[in-house]
């Protein structure tokens, strides 16, 4: 069965440098997918040529089996909605939301049927007349999900639209889209710098590092089995801490660790002694920040709270169950159960047997 969403080795950046490079990724259908990854990393500019609003220098796009890789937007059955919900000032949330179905000339009946659906569905009911200036940002961006439902596309493209939102907003709205995923069986591309957004929506991560796949998994298999130091440090907060192997007796390797694996002892039959560098309570757990000479980033996250102050020395246990060893010299992973993957291996998410709606032909 051949992906819903595939990319073949495309490339597209602005004299030589940005963009993406030799990309190639497989999509299921039915998956929600989030691309993840630093500022200028290529997620947005591979979203673009997913959609159509880029075209590649080389490679191909393909979508629901066919080739969209010189297709306009328009042409490629797919909505997408935009951090900025990009809504006419102009035009009542029943207007904008019915805008693009009265272009593609649906039926007035049908026009009706639908706004009617997507207005439950996403809570807008007494704002249908509203401007989008009369709507809070919640509101807004509800206004640009009720659009993309009505469209009857199987893709959505997301580009980071909940950066605008307060954090309290962030989940609510966060929330709703994978709720509206599930009952659409929608295939949806998410892009997105933030991780938790990133490991509590998506199905899989794309991680992206320089324009190119770095690792793509599951949100579980990325946290426990990273296939590199950059993810490794990139994904989790706090971060998997870096320790040199040398340090635990194991040399030509980079031992990770994830915070709530270490224990921290008194200095005694312990791997590493380190001094308290800081002390950050969070209510239900408390982060010790530890220095030692041969880490990076390395926090040990104790329940509840945690009774050490800067300056303690520190014992700390590094179970040898938890580790994850990376080569010293590549950063990428030695010892991993699962597969690594490489800018030159295929991407290919888990496939389910969910099924999303075949795509429509567009007029428009």
């Amino acid at each position: 069965m051949s992906a819903f969403v595939g990319l073949d080795a495309v490339t597209r950046q602005w004299n030589g440098r940005g963009g993406v490079a030799n990309v190639t990724l497989d999509i299921p259908e039915g998956d929600f997918v989030a691309v993840l990854g630093p500022s200028g990393c290529g997620k947005s500019t591979l979203l673009r040529l997913i959609s159509g609003l880029e075209l590649p220098q080389s490679g191909s796009v393909r979508i629901a089996g066919r080739d969209v890789t010189h297709l306009p937007a328009s042409q490629r059955a797919l909505s997408m909605v935009f951090q900025s919900y990009a809504l006419f000032p102009h035009l009542s949330v029943r207007e904008n939301v019915s805008f693009g179905m009265k272009v593609r000339k649906v039926s007035k009946p049908e026009r009706a049927e639908k706004f009617a659906e997507a207005v439950e569905m996403l809570s807008l009911q007494g704002l249908e007349a509203r401007k989008p200036a009369e709507l809070s940002g919640g509101q807004r961006q509800r206004v640009a999900l009720a659009r993309a439902v009505v469209s009857g596309h199987p893709l959505c493209l997301m580009d980071e639209p909940l950066s605008n939102l307060d954090a309290k907003l962030r989940h609510s709205v966060r929330r709703e889209i994978k709720a509206l995923q599930r009952k659409l069986g929608l295939t949806v591309i998410y892009v997105t710098h933030d991780q938790t957004e990133a490991m509590s929506l998506s199905d899989t991560v794309v991680l992206m590092r320089e324009g190119r796949v770095e690792q793509a998994d599951s949100p579980a298999t990325l946290y426990a089995h990273p296939a590199s130091t950059f993810a490794a440090e990139f994904i989790g907060d706090p971060p998997m801490a870096m320790i040199d192997g040398d340090a635990l007796g194991q040399g030509g390797v980079t031992v990770g660790i994830r915070p709530e694996h270490i224990a921290a002892l008194q200095p005694d039959a312990d791997d590493l002694t380190g001094r308290v560098g800081d002390v950050e309570f969070l209510g239900a757990h408390t982060h010790v920040v530890v220095d030692h000479p041969a880490t990076r980033g390395l926090i040990v996250s104790a329940p509840g709270h945690a009774d050490w102050r800067p300056g303690d020395e520190i014992g700390l246990r590094i179970p040898e169950e938890h580790r994850v060893l990376f080569d010293a010299g590549t950063g990428r992973a030695k010892e991993n159960p699962q597969k690594n993957y490489g800018a030159d291996h295929r991407q290919t998410a888990p496939r389910d047997s969910r099924k999303a709606p075949q795509p429509q032909p567009v007029s428009d």
